[in-house]
């Protein structure tokens, strides 16, 4: 049996809905977007169009899902094409609904964010079907990044819900692919990686050559303006390398070719965690302009990322303790990042001679948290000395003697503001 995210029920409740809303769902590539939706409207009358039929390959266990669009083979992918292929699905719902009156019916359009203007065209569209009382589902798939910058706030609001796709979680990795711990900690959460594990070498390839070069070349470089996309490149491979370090852009610079200035370099690392990729995490300070001057901490969205960086095998890996330790902290990282809501946020915090490995947060709730992978005796002087200066803050050791780290990675950023 196919192994089913949690968001496959979330859309499917939606679809079984009156149309409301546009429904987005987004999100990093290959985090099975697709196939999260094709399993959705599995059973259902639908239209499965993408636009870019010569993209990845389709999962063939769907091919039943993908409709005939024959008639618009060869057609340049922008409005008047949309338009078209939106006329035809109107035509198909209320052909459905006249046999079947009362069933949903689910217009797909996949890499919708490859259409200029798409936003503009879209608006329109849905909102001729709301003032006509059509009864047909519109769902958007794309990249995170891409929705948002090409019009999701402005022409779309109050039009759509978004569903985040994120990188796949240790409960999922080991459910869907029997992962341990450690092999989730070295290899991370993609799927399209997990067959490939035994195998380190096309496992390495597979993630560099399938999943971090297109997402640089496909999903920023051809989407949004870079002026130097080999800088960008650098950051990531710099960044992914020094994944649970702190490194002052300053510093950066001097590490990077043909080095732009300190914006430049804080609006591509912008980028590429929009992308799914890399964040530089800010240091916690309760005035934000002290967090954003403060030196970004990295930290990679995927242990993959990091272990593909680094020359280090999974044995390797796993003999040194060092090493091993920022493997565990990036993984604890890339767990916060990818499970915090829109008002829940990740930072660190660093006062010489104490740190606190992650801080998180929203408007009322404060909790330090710091890792261990190896057992610890002693005070935590990092974890002490935050929460003299936040007295509202709760301390969270996880790892070693604290909160086991298969329980840590088993819940959202949310369960431990409120169970600390």
């Amino acid at each position: 049996m196919t192994y089913q995210r949690s968001q496959v029920s979330l859309l499917q409740s939606r679809l079984a809905e009156v149309p409301r809303f546009i429904h987005i769902v987004a999100g990093p590539r290959q985090v099975g977007k697709t196939t999260l939706v094709r399993q959705a409207i599995d059973g259902l009358a639908h239209k499965f169009v993408s636009v870019d039929p010569a993209g990845d390959a389709p999962d063939l266990r769907f091919a039943y899902l993908l409709e005939d669009t024959l008639e618009i083979e060869g057609a340049p992918r922008d409005s008047a094409w949309l338009i078209r292929t939106w006329k035809a699905a109107r035509a198909q719902c209320l052909d459905a609904q006249q046999r079947q009156p009362g069933q949903p019916f689910v217009f797909v359009l996949d890499e919708i964010q490859k259409i200029p203007r798409w936003s503009d065209t879209v608006k329109g569209l849905w909102d001729a079907d709301r003032a006509k009382g059509l009864v047909m589902h519109v769902v958007l798939l794309g990249s995170s990044p891409l929705l948002i910058q090409k019009g999701l706030t402005e022409s779309l609001a109050g039009r759509y819900e978004l569903m985040h796709a994120t990188h796949w979680s240790w409960p999922e990795m080991h459910h869907a692919f029997d992962f341990t711990l450690d092999e989730f900690i070295y290899f991370g959460g993609y799927p399209g990686a997990a067959p490939f594990i035994h195998d380190e070498k096309r496992w390495r390839n597979y993630v560099l050559g399938s999943l971090v070069q297109p997402s640089i070349e496909k999903d920023i470089l051809q989407m949004t303006r870079v002026d130097k996309p080999a800088l960008l490149r650098q950051l990531f491979e710099l960044g992914a390398a020094h994944s649970g370090q702190l490194l002052a852009l300053g510093k950066v610079k001097g590490q990077l070719q043909d080095a732009g200035n300190e914006t430049t370099l804080a609006g591509y690392l912008s980028l590429l965690g929009q992308a799914g990729l890399l964040v530089g995490l800010h240091k916690y300070h309760v005035g934000l302009a002290r967090r954003r001057a403060s030196p970004p901490k990295f930290n990679v969205l995927n242990a993959a990322l990091i272990s593909t960086a680094l020359p280090y095998t999974f044995a390797q890996a796993k003999a040194d303790r060092s090493h091993w330790g920022r493997l565990v902290e990036s993984a604890v990282g890339a767990h916060l990042c990818n499970s915090a809501l829109p008002r829940e946020a990740v930072s660190y915090w660093r006062e010489s001679p104490h740190e606190v490995d992650f801080v998180i947060h929203d408007a009322v709730r404060l909790t330090a948290i710091e890792v261990k992978s190896t057992a610890t005796t002693g005070q935590l002087g990092g974890l002490d000395a935050f929460c003299k200066h936040h007295r509202h803050a709760k301390p969270l050791l996880v790892g070693a003697t604290g909160i086991q780290l298969t329980e840590f990675l088993s819940y959202p950023l949310g369960h431990w503001l409120e169970a600390a």
